[in-house]
């Protein structure tokens, strides 16, 4: 086995935790895996792995390795679509990875329809609720919400989204809609921990005004909050997008616009700049147009509703 095909491999099973899964996913037997991984730990001279009876785990040797891999074969990839002509055409393996639910409700179906368009590409999306180092962990293209911290990373604005407070129409019927943040106290409380980890929620566009509050509820899901908050149980803080399909039918309603903090950006954001290759500029520029072109992601400001 070659050199190239190694490097294949230990990526494959450090990815898929385990030789029968690399190996499934190189179109190898396992016994086949573990040679090439065998191989090239002799070849190196050190343990990529430690193997128990339950588990495969990298040594630290292994982890540094692993990202110098990815890289190498990022470079292989990329000299390969330029040669196929993947400058005007996007081929080849895309790696993306964005916040849970917005990815379920916009990048997966933009996704589908990018993948439908170009026949020779393939994807990889991982929903994940943790800011992603797209460079170490192998990923093409990360979505981004809130402001960027300085970076070399490329980056593209396609909408906003903003913190919003909602309710059914039943529960403000009956309990009153809060005219300033000072009255959220004496209302049921439905806190979603993934979005707002605190008892303290900021009001104004200089975050300057705080409520303190005591939620009668604590979920840890967005779906969870926003189930509650429609079976006019409570009031719900979410972001704009997450309860956009609910204020447009009518389900919820947004309150308190005028004391929302200041919107925040979303982002796509890729680290080949300029050089990115075709699957990269291709995908970035279908979901740009079809992310700027959706309402919900649009409201810059407050007073202008959730959808």
């Amino acid at each position: 086995m070659d050199r190239i095909q190694s490097l294949q491999v230990f990526v494959a099973v450090a990815e898929e935790d385990g030789f029968a899964a690399g190996a499934r996913r190189c179109n190898l037997s396992a016994p086949s895996a573990t040679r090439a991984i065998n191989g090239l730990e002799a070849e190196l001279g050190a343990r990529l792995f430690t193997r128990t009876t339950r588990r495969l785990h990298l040594t630290d040797v292994g982890t540094r390795y692993l990202d110098d891999a990815r890289h190498i074969l990022s470079l292989l990839q990329s000299a390969d679509d330029a040669a196929r002509g993947a400058a005007s055409a996007p081929v080849g393996l895309l790696r993306l990875t964005c916040p849970n639910e917005f990815g379920r409700l916009y990048i997966l179906p933009i996704l589908l329809d990018f993948l439908d368009l170009y026949p020779e590409m393939r994807a990889e999306l991982m929903l994940l609720d943790r800011v992603v180092n797209i460079v170490e962990e192998g990923f093409d293209v990360a979505l981004r919400i809130g402001h960027l911290p300085s970076s070399t990373l490329s980056a593209v604005k396609v909408g906003s989204v903003r913190r919003v407070i909602c309710g059914a129409p039943a529960y403000l019927a009956k309990h009153g809609t809060p005219q300033t943040p000072a009255e959220l106290p004496a209302h049921r409380i439905v806190a979603v921990n993934a979005v707002s980890s605190t008892t303290e929620w900021r009001f104004g566009a200089d975050q300057q005004e705080i409520v303190r509050i005591t939620p009668r509820l604590c979920v840890s899901t967005v779906a969870a909050g926003l189930d509650a908050a429609r079976a006019g149980w409570g009031l719900c803080r979410v972001l704009s997008y997450q309860a956009g399909q609910d204020v447009a039918t009518g389900r919820l309603a947004c309150i308190l616009e005028d004391f929302e903090p200041e919107s925040m950006p979303i982002h796509l954001v890729h680290a080949e700049g300029r050089r990115a290759p075709a699957k990269v500029r291709g995908f970035i520029d279908f979901a740009r147009d079809r992310l700027r072109a959706d309402p919900v992601l649009q409201a810059l400001s407050s007073g202008r509703g959730c959808g």
